[in-house]
């Protein structure tokens, strides 16, 4: 698996700068005319809940955060069955249609005020094949586009799209352009988000979000004005305390392994935890490094990206460490759900590489509720500023001004 850590900062850099620059072509006068009289045409009944249907829903974790903003999901659907256990234990999945999204045509959605579309990245993410929306996984952008044009007038006034940075790159950034051009198409000025899990919980977790207004011409949120977030919270807070007995520790065999395949910087690293006067944890990862499998552990308490673990170099493993210790075992599925916000989740009726699997392919809980009630709740309650100005925000990568 490549080492993602440096492109990171570079996609997000790009993402910013790529809403800013990107324009839709100029509209004529009769388009002008139509868009009009389509902004007077979209209303929004203030006096109830926003009605959500969520697209590619997962295990549900989009709709748990919304729900708690005061949003309603009226329409979810997923092509998972598996996922759709785990949906249906912990919401009342009656909305909620399994199937593949090829097959849902925009009559089949009831009206609602936000469409939500949390499409895969499998061919987007810097550590798949890149494909870009030309990829059978990421290209389903394409068919959530045509539900929406399929919808008619009776389409969102908003809608909110997540993935990975590596959508800004995609293709030389060619896949993020033809996306916000789509969505122009369809009627909607576009705004880029990029936010970390880290800033609510100890999981390093960058994303990405698009909003998309048809009543608003958005150039960049007020949102990023703001300070983000600050997560004081580490690892401690989050894992489960084991026994030292407990058989999820790995043996003596296999923790002699993982510690002869850390490189002079990371066993130092691990020593001087080793040495602490109190436990400490870490979470490490498996990669290949000149044609080797190593194994390397974050330098802070907080956990790497949660993944979608079908195979060993995707699962994060936890440490614990001090007294002259060191224990290692698999991050359990609790810890994930923990780390994604999401502490409570129903997670019986699946196995434990299900409920994994489900949660390394959701959204981070506290992040979407964040979006929300900053950014979707004041957009659906005409609370947007008219004026936007120049500004220079921490909330975004440094050096990099956006128009808010």
């Amino acid at each position: 698996m490549p080492d993602t850590t440096n492109e990171i900062p570079k996609a997000l850099e790009a993402m910013v700068d790529m809403v800013l620059r990107y324009r839709p072509k100029p509209a004529s006068a009769a388009q002008k005319k139509r868009k009009r009289k389509q902004k007077k045409a979209i209303g929004i009944d203030r006096s109830r809940a926003p009605r959500v249907a969520e697209f590619f829903a997962g295990i549900g974790l989009v709709r748990r955060a919304l729900e708690g903003e005061g949003f309603r999901v009226v329409f979810a659907n997923d092509i998972d069955p598996t996922k759709a256990v785990l949906y249906q234990a912990n919401f009342d999945a009656s909305d909620l249609v399994v199937g593949d999204v090829c097959s849902v045509r925009g009559r089949d959605v009831p009206d609602i005020d936000v469409a939500t579309a949390s499409f895969p990245c499998t061919d987007l993410s810097l550590a798949g094949n890149r494909a870009g929306l030309a990829g059978k996984q990421s290209g389903m952008f394409w068919e959530f586009s045509r539900v929406l044009d399929e919808m008619g007038e009776r389409r969102p006034s908003v809608v909110m799209l997540e993935n990975v940075p590596g959508f800004a790159t995609s293709r030389g950034g060619q896949d993020m352009r033809d996306a916000l051009a789509k969505l122009a198409d369809l009627g909607y000025r576009c705004d880029v988000l990029p936010v970390d899990a880290r800033w609510f919980v100890p999981q390093s977790r960058p994303r990405m979000f698009i909003i998309g207004s048809r009543r608003h011409d958005l150039v960049a949120s007020p949102l990023l004005r703001r300070e983000p977030p600050v997560c004081t919270e580490t690892l401690s807070a989050y894992v489960d305390r084991l026994p030292s007995k407990d058989p999820h520790w790995w043996s003596a065999e296999r923790l002699s392994c993982f510690l002869r395949s850390l490189s002079p910087i990371q066993a130092e690293r691990v020593a001087k935890m080793r040495c602490a006067d109190r436990p400490e944890w870490a979470t490490a990862y498996r990669r290949t490094r000149n044609g080797r499998a190593v194994w390397e552990v974050r330098p802070d308490s907080v956990s790497g990206c949660l993944r979608t673990a079908r195979g060993g170099s995707s699962k994060q493993a936890v440490m614990e460490t001090g007294h002259g210790n060191v224990r290692v075992r698999w991050m359990n599925a609790r810890e994930y759900a923990r780390l994604q916000g999401a502490p409570d989740f129903r997670i019986d009726d699946v196995s434990e590489n299900a409920a994994i699997f489900g949660f390394g392919d959701a959204v981070c809980v506290p992040v979407v509720a964040w979006v929300a009630r900053s950014y979707l709740l004041p957009l659906l309650q005409e609370k947007f500023p008219a004026k936007h100005r120049r500004v220079t925000t921490k909330a975004c990568p440094a050096g990099m001004s956006l128009m808010t």
